[in-house]
């Protein structure tokens, strides 16, 4: 009896086909469409999205767009292309690598399709997140699941769990880091996140009442919150930090890209940044493991915004240590990890 055919699937959140105000509407409406994101009655969401957000975001988010993009295009679409060129000569001819966007292109769907046209049965689906939240990674899944179970040949599937504190991942992550911190006049280093409502985070708590119930809920991770994204971000941090020697007096865990209202899940990048720099630290790198390929919220957010506001508020330097993008350590550590909890792969 002849082996299924394996192919492995990455999936990232995505990315507007241009930085033109229509494009960058209509990847915003797909996006903040989607109820694990504005987890609101549908109705309210839909007011919110189309008479508020839709009116005035489309253009400021263009315009932030427009200074990031390349020749290339998005840095988050073709960083990842170069990622899975990696990842298919270290797999090998024998086994298919897709790519697909939660939202834009290349779709999930048109990523399943071209597995399938390859003669693939069983898909390994890598969703690119370290951290799980239901706002990104549950999405992305559920989307994959979508799909693949309206086909009338039903793959079989392997996803791969969330990774923020796998040995390869943060060894990858330290390999890019390490030139940027390790220098001696590097006062403090900044571990900043992207963040979600606190909502969020209570109901993902299954216990109904652990999570941000008190100040060290974050510290460790044990049964009741093994899930939390919080919690799975200051672990990331403790093992990076851990792994470039960073001391704890220099380490700075924070949460960034809030919006609205509403409480998200502290402490806030903007307001410790410019604290800091207003305490008189001058020099400081900042990193995001929360993204594995760089993007709006790397380069525009923290590499620009941030940086600007670390230098209005008295500081001298703040360093954006790059992502891992199509880095050679994170190719190899994307093939690991994917081989883990399945023999699909070999």
């Amino acid at each position: 009896m002849a082996v299924p055919r394996t192919g492995l699937l990455l999936v990232n959140l995505g990315t507007p086909a241009s930085p033109r105000t229509s494009d960058v509407r209509a990847y915003l409406r797909e996006f903040l469409s989607d109820p694990r994101v504005i987890d609101i009655h549908p109705l309210k969401r839909w007011l919110l999205l189309n008479l508020i957000i839709l009116r005035v975001r489309p253009r400021q988010s263009a315009e932030a767009y427009a200074k990031i993009w390349t020749d290339r295009g998005s840095p988050l679409l073709y960083h990842a292309q170069d990622l899975v060129e990696k990842v298919r000569l270290r797999l090998g001819p024998g086994v298919p690598v897709g790519l697909g966007m939660r939202y834009g292109r290349p779709s999930i769907a048109a990523a399943l399709e071209e597995l399938r046209g390859d003669g693939v049965q069983r898909v390994v689906v890598f969703p690119m997140y370290p951290q799980f939240s239901s706002a990104a990674s549950g999405s992305s899944i559920e989307k994959v699941l979508e799909y693949a179970s309206a086909l009338w040949n039903v793959p079989s599937l392997h996803v791969v769990p969330p990774f923020y504190d796998h040995p390869a991942f943060i060894e990858a992550c330290a390999a890019v880091a390490r030139p940027h911190v390790e220098r001696s006049d590097v006062e403090k280093v900044f571990f900043s996140f992207h963040g979600l409502p606190e909502r969020h985070l209570h109901k993902g708590d299954p216990t109904g009442g652990y999570c941000l119930s008190r100040e060290d809920c974050c510290e460790r991770i044990v049964e009741a919150n093994r899930d939390c994204y919080r919690a799975q971000c200051f672990a990331t941090a403790r093992s990076l930090a851990d792994r470039l020697a960073v001391p704890e007096e220099k380490r700075i865990v924070c949460f960034q890209s809030r919006l609205g209202r509403e409480p998200w899940i502290r402490p806030y990048t903007d307001e410790l940044i410019e604290a800091e720099a207003r305490a008189g630290t001058k020099r400081a790198v900042i990193l995001s493991p929360a993204f594995v390929t760089d993007c709006l919220e790397t380069l525009e957010e923290l590499g620009m915004r941030a940086a600007d506001a670390w230098k209005a508020a008295g500081g001298e330097s703040m360093e954006l240590v790059p992502s891992l993008n199509a880095r050679d350590e994170w190719a190899d550590a994307v093939v690991a990890i994917a081989r883990e909890g399945t023999t699909w792969l070999g």
